[in-house]
């Protein structure tokens, strides 16, 4: 099967010429559609057909992501995401700051385009549960003027701020109060690729707000099977309830009794909140 790709268009990073490297050589070599980001903004109906046939794969060079903001304000759905300088990172490759690529810049290409061989059907997320629902009762931990709520019951924290409530063989993963608080407007969400097998505190998505970014890390081990797809839209919802409607993702457990180890309840993740609102303050 054929993907249609979208890469980045950033002219002005290695990173963002590198993503543009990658959807010429697919195109090259496995016939891939190259979404040209400009014209797709422009004038959607262009590529209406391709991407309807074909599973999408979206290029971003850096974490700032605009080719996954475009294809999320234009509500397309994204197949697959391959960010070109997680790529650097994990492969060990400096490719350095020339709008050149050189030969590292190419060996990065060679490694990302060998990740890329298969195109897979797309995994399609089951149901959310319907058994989670809003706590209702709350730790309060108040520095200054700020009042950081931290549910006392069914669920727990790493000391990320992220927090997972547990039902049967499944869980719930979101941010704290605090991380929203701390954020401010969150305006953009960055959902982790339902199907994929995680350890414990591995990403589950990314927030991003106009202060500041965060990558969430989840707090159990297991399989993303479900993600909040209302963020895509309403990202403000994780400001709103945090620890209801603003959830980031469901797993289903593979290794909880492990994973309970490295997690808090609400008292000792309160003591957390209370040092880290401290430190934000100085």
């Amino acid at each position: 099967m054929k993907r249609a790709v979208l890469p980045c268009n950033g002219l002005d990073k290695q990173h963002g010429v590198l993503a543009r490297e990658l959807a010429l050589r697919l195109m090259e070599t496995q016939g891939a559609e190259v979404i040209c980001p400009v014209l797709l903004n422009n004038s959607p109906a262009r590529y209406e057909k391709a991407l309807a046939e074909a599973p999408l794969l979206v290029i971003d060079g850096c974490p700032t992501r605009c080719a996954s903001k475009l294809a999320t304000k234009l509500g397309l759905r994204v197949d697959d995401k391959l960010l070109v300088s997680e790529q650097a990172k994990a492969a060990g490759l400096d490719v350095g700051e020339s709008l050149r690529p050189g030969p590292v810049g190419m060996q990065l290409v060679d490694v990302m385009e060998a990740g890329l061989a298969s195109v897979e059907e797309p995994v399609v997320g089951e149901e959310p549960s319907a058994s989670f629902e809003s706590p209702t009762d709350y730790l309060t931990v108040t520095y200054d003027k700020f009042v950081f709520k931290i549910p006392g019951k069914d669920y727990l924290f790493n000391e990320n701020d992220c927090w997972v409530r547990v039902i049967g063989d499944r869980a719930r993963v979101g941010v704290s109060d605090f991380v929203q608080q701390s954020m401010t407007d969150i305006v953009y969400f960055e959902p982790a690729e339902v199907g994929r097998k995680i350890e414990q505190f591995d990403e589950i998505g990314s927030l991003e707000s106009g202060k500041s970014m965060m990558d969430a890390l989840s707090p159990v081990s297991g399989r993303i099977v479900a993600v909040n797809a209302q963020l895509a839209d309403s990202p403000e919802l994780v400001n709103e309830d945090p620890y209801g409607k603003g959830w980031i993702a469901e797993i289903e457990l593979s290794d909880f009794d492990s994973d309970k180890g490295l997690l808090l309840n609400a008292d000792s993740y309160s003591k957390v909140v209370e040092k880290k609102a401290a430190e934000a303050q100085h």
